[in-house]
Parts: C-alpha cells; structure tokens; sequence
C-alpha cells in the first residue's frame, strides 16, 4: 500500500523586509494645504545697490515699484487601492488574511515607497533643472571628495550648514566608509562604522537608502528641509465589514499628495548620479 504523507499550512506569514519613509526628513511643514488644492506663494525680488548722487532730486537713484513673482503649488498625486478577503477563503486558510494586518502590509511596502520615489525624484529633478548636480563616477578613492563638493557647492549658495541631510545609495555608502580620506575623520567616524551607522559627517546627516527609492543611477542627493515641502493632503485607508455584495472585508485607501520644490530654495540640492528620468512612474 502507498504511504501518504501529511502536509499543512504554517499559521505564520512569511513578512518582506520593508523600511519607514525616510523621505519625511528633506522636508518642511511649513505650508498649509488643508482645504485648497492649490497654494500660491510669492518671491519678493532685491535691487542692487547704485552710487549715491550728492546733488539733484533722486540722489539714492531713479525708484522703480519692487516687484514680486508667484509659484504655483497644485496637488496632483492622486493614489488609490482596494482589495478584498473572503470570509470563506479567511477561515478555510488558517485564519492567515488578516485585514488589518493586510493594510498595514499594503502602507509599507506599497505606499511608503512610492511616497519616497516620488519626493527623492522631485529633488533629483529640480537639481538637474538647476544645473545643480556631478556625474563623476565615485570610487572609494574619491567618494569623501565628492560629497564636500556638493557641501561647497550648498555653501556658497548660502544654505544652512546645519540641517543639511545626504540621501545615498548603499553602494555609495560603501564606497565612502572605505576612503582614506573619510577614514582620517578622527575616532568619532571610525566608532560610527564599527556600529554599523553612518550618522553624521562633516556636520550632515547621512541617511542609506536603498535603490529601489532614488533614482537610477543615484549616487547621492545632498538637500535641506527648507528646499521642498510634500503635503498629505488625504492619507485615508478603511476597512469595511461584510459590505454589500462581499462576505468578508473591503480594504480600500487613498492618497492625495504631492512634493514641491520652492524655486527660491532650488540651490539647497544637489544631485550626483546621471540624469534622472523626465516622468516618475
């Protein structure tokens, strides 16, 4: 007779490996968008400076009316899920499809990511529009040097020294940890690595980032949280019980966000990876 062998299920789930939105630390809270699609934020230009005339009726020079300029900031991501769990399929498969836990796994390693993609590509995309960004491709010879340039480079804008954030690669990362030039910190960056954390270096924070978030081709994205600002405008996800029409639950979400870069903060980035694409998918 044949010997039939006995087989099941695990209860547990198998869960991927996901990471908390890391994009949240380029930017800045500092404009409301709640109850308006669009906020319209103004610049307010200088005039330079002319000699002073000791005689006549416009000593100071000819005054002109300051004028000002305006940008736009629409909200257009709009971004939707919905699934469903059968009762039947829950019950008759170990109980293992749980919505909660379901829509928390759709937060993480749907939503999450793509929020990050989004606002790393807008900065990345702004850079390059500005002219602001190095192609050079980093060893570990060169990868220290390539980072304070794009410090100098912040520096001589006039942004902030402190606050500034560095997004990199992990190859990137890599190549820094083992350039002498990096290494000759002093105990503090050796102590970092051995803990296995970047931290900060040379008064930034330095934050890994996996690929699959910046991109293609991304080495870094050196910025301060005063150059973008990403409103959530609706971050909803619901859970429905037994629903018309379905024995079980309806999941369903919706995003409305978006990321803008100010246009009087665009020298607060600097890109150094080859170009980024023209549209985000």
């Amino acid at each position: 007779m044949a010997v039939n062998l006995a087989s099941k299920y695990a209860k547990q789930v198998d869960e991927r490996f996901s990471k908390a939105s890391q994009a949240q630390l380029a930017l800045n809270n500092q404009y409301s968008f709640t109850g308006v699609k669009t906020v319209n934020v103004y610049s307010i230009p200088t005039v330079p400076l002319t000699n002073y005339t000791r005689s006549g009726t416009s000593r100071y020079g000819t005054p002109a009316e300051l004028q000002d300029s305006v940008q736009e900031l629409t909200v257009t991501r709009d971004r939707s899920y919905a699934f469903t769990i059968d009762k039947g399929n829950k019950v008759q498969q170990q109980m293992v499809k749980d919505a909660g836990q379901a829509y928390a796994r759709e937060l993480r390693e749907v939503v999450i990511p793509e929020f990050d993609r989004y606002v790393f590509w807008k900065l990345a995309s702004a850079a390059a529009g500005n002219s602001r960004t190095a192609t050079t491709a980093p060893t570990k010879s060169n990868a220290y040097e390539l980072f304070l340039n794009a410090q100098e480079a912040l520096g001589d804008a006039c942004v902030p020294d402190s606050g500034r954030v560095c997004f990199c690669s992990y190859k990137f990362a890599n190549l820094l940890k083992q350039d002498p030039a990096f290494m000759k910190e002093g105990d503090r960056s050796k102590s970092m690595i051995d803990r296995g954390v970047m931290g900060q270096v040379d008064g930034t924070r330095i934050v890994k980032v996996p690929a699959s978030r910046l991109p293609t081709g991304a080495a870094f994205i050196l910025t301060h949280p005063v150059a973008a600002c990403a409103p959530k405008q609706l971050w909803e996800h619901k859970i429905h019980t037994d629903p018309p029409g379905i024995s079980g639950w309806l999941v369903e979400g919706r995003v409305l966000y978006d990321c803008f870069v100010l246009n009087e903060k665009r020298d607060a980035i600097w890109y150094h990876g080859t170009a980024p694409a023209e549209t985000f998918s």
